[in-house]
């Protein structure tokens, strides 16, 4: 190499450090090389929206793309850190901001039954994920398991809806974490806020403290993975001291005259708390996010997201009851039902000790949350539905910094602008929705195998989840047009049960599970698609209003971009499958005595 070749050599180096973002680090699929490609690439949508919706991915794929994160993420979780991760990601503002509100509007002392249903369809869906991250242990969660079974484009919508559940639900409980520090401090929950009259109302009331927490959340993210389940672990067990404490002095001040009405707003009620408690249980499947990172997942997923889910719903029951024994349902206060309570029989310096437990428990929901959403957004960069900037993993630190950092930024801005009242009334739609759909794709992975099953087969099986599907929609729409009906239970719910029966009998599995499966398939997943939708049918249509338009705006992004660049990407991997495969086939030895193919010419 001549001087002035290792001059530039040097120069494009140096370059190349102090500025790292090119249009290759966000584009650089052949259908974005040049105007006339991208042209000739719009021109192929329908055509290429058939091929992403119709293949699917497989394992080998998958794993495959780890690679393009540049560096590995360390192996460093047990099922230890995963339980406590688990529980870290749940336990937060939902037990002390929801349960005062839906006991006091909604279900009164029966908000336990609330809280056991959601935690029933939470479990459910705890056993979905659980063998889908044993058998898939990468980054991507329910984005890798569903574009596995149900291709890149329901991959697709199903993930965009969770990271906007990730960002509106860490504002939200960003925001809370203000608000509870604030008392901690004995002030006014808004009193470290500051008040913008420039603004529209909702939008006015500034939090420069909640942009401060996840800048701190954010730091310690993407410093290190074990650091993060250190720190959540010893927050967590603050948390639950503090969670004992409440559930013993409950008791001590209980009075059984306050659950002689137990069902006030009857089961209508019961179920209408119970879709919108089950904001205290999302963030469980970011736990599957770090499948990838675990050391032995056939032994420690399991044991760490069942567990973790059966402690946290039992703590959630517990704790509901002895809140609606301190307190009659109709006096309790919405806002902090357990400081209220605490103050009502007596005890006001407990409100202390409880607003101390509260923000622990934040504090591990937005750090397991970061955790968790940045390494969803890095396993969908990684398939370049997003640019492949997202995915890049620091050699240093193992971890995705990038994807941390931008996650993190959209949830700060959020949090900074718009009030607690604004996001809490974005429920659950978007993860009941996702849940639903990883319980139909392990459906789909049990009885569906390509080349394995055949047409009959599949054609049962389309038939038996086409009955399960429009059976629970069916039930979860008359329970929200009909407030006093029976008789279309008496139809759904025997189409249900007749069609999940059907599969069980007539339609023979094509996989079986290697290291860990669900129990008793087809019933359980069969049941938390039941349950998901029929939650769904609780929830107001102004959720299903903002479902639907960020749904448009994923699309739009979709049409216009992701599609293209995951196709170019698709085909480059299977071209290079091709050609490896052709190598193969040249070099493997000859059997059954054939002779082996001459080496190539040179």
């Amino acid at each position: 190499m001549s001087g002035n070749e290792k001059s530039d050599s040097w120069g494009m180096g140096m370059r190349r450090r102090v500025c790292s973002c090119t249009k290759d680090d966000f584009l650089p699929e052949e259908s974005f090389k040049s105007w006339t490609n991208y042209v000739t690439a719009l021109k192929q949508t329908p055509a290429r929206l058939a091929d992403r919706v119709f293949t699917r991915s497989s394992l080998e794929a998958e794993l495959e793309v780890k690679t393009r994160s540049g560096s590995e993420m360390k192996k460093t979780l047990n099922w230890w850190d995963l339980m406590w991760f688990g529980m870290g990601a749940v336990i937060g503002a939902g037990i002390f901001v929801l349960t005062g509100q839906e006991a006091n509007q909604d279900a009164g002392p029966a908000v336990v039954l609330s809280y056991a249903v959601s935690g029933l369809s939470a479990l459910l869906s705890v056993f979905c994920y659980t063998e889908f991250a044993v058998e898939i242990p990468v980054a991507g969660g329910s984005f890798a398991y569903l574009r596995v079974e149900l291709g890149d484009f329901v991959a697709f919508i199903a993930a965009g809806n969770i990271l906007l559940e990730y960002v509106i639900g860490g504002a939200a409980v960003a925001r809370s974490w203000t608000s509870y520090f604030a008392t901690l401090c004995n002030q006014e929950s808004n009193a470290f806020r500051i008040t913008a009259h420039g603004l529209e109302d909702g939008y006015n009331q500034l939090d420069p403290i909640a942009v401060g927490v996840i800048i701190i959340i954010c730091i310690i993210a993407v410093v290190s993975t074990k650091g993060s389940s250190r720190l959540n672990y010893v927050a967590s067990v603050v948390h639950l001291i503090v969670i004992l404490f409440i559930i013993v002095a409950g008791f001590m001040k209980a009075d059984t005259k306050n659950y002689s009405n137990f069902t006030p707003y009857g089961v209508r009620g019961i179920f209408k708390a119970s879709a919108v408690l089950f904001f205290a249980y999302v963030g469980f499947d970011a736990v599957s996010t770090m499948a990838e990172e675990t050391k032995n997942p056939g032994r420690d997923i399991p044991i760490g997201l069942v567990g973790s889910m059966v402690i946290t719903t039992t703590i959630y029951c517990v704790l509901a009851v002895a809140l609606c024994l301190m307190q009659p349902y109709n006096k309790i206060d919405v806002n902090a039902p357990f400081s209220v309570a605490f103050e009502s029989v007596g005890w006001s310096w407990a409100q202390y000790i409880v607003a101390a437990g509260a923000l622990k428990g934040m504090t591990s929901v937005l750090l397991v949350s970061a955790v968790g959403q940045a390494r969803y957004l890095t396993h969908i960069a990684r398939t370049h539905m997003m640019p492949p900037w997202f995915a890049k993993v620091h050699s240093k630190t193992g971890t995705p910094i990038n994807a941390t950092i931008v996650m993190l930024g959209a949830t700060a801005v959020i949090a900074f602008f718009t009030d607690l009242g604004i996001l809490s009334s974005l429920l659950s739609i978007s993860t009941l929705f996702i849940f639903m759909l990883v319980a139909l794709a392990l459906l789909v992975r049990r009885y569906y195998v390509s080349g394995v099953t055949t047409l009959e087969n599949r054609n049962k099986l389309v038939i038996f989840l086409v009955l399960i599907l429009a059976s629970s929609i069916a039930t979860s729409l008359y329970w929200a047009i009909s407030e006093h009906g029976w008789i279309g239970y008496c139809i759904t719910v025997p189409i249900w049960i007749l069609s999940t029966a059907g599969l069980w009998f007539f339609v023979p599995q094509a996989h079986t599970p290697k290291l860990w499966g669900v129990p008793m398939v087809p019933w359980l997943p069969s049941a938390s698609i039941a349950i998901n939708i029929f939650l769904l049918g609780s929830i107001d249509k102004d959720s299903f209003i903002r479902f639907t338009v960020w749904t448009a705006f994923l699309l739009a992004y979709y049409f216009l971009f992701g599609l293209h660049a995951s196709y170019d990407t698709a085909k480059s991997y299977e071209l290079k499958a091709i050609e490896e495969g052709k190598v193969l086939s040249a070099t493997k030895p000859a059997v059954d005595g054939g002779s082996a193919p001459s080496a190539p010419a040179l």
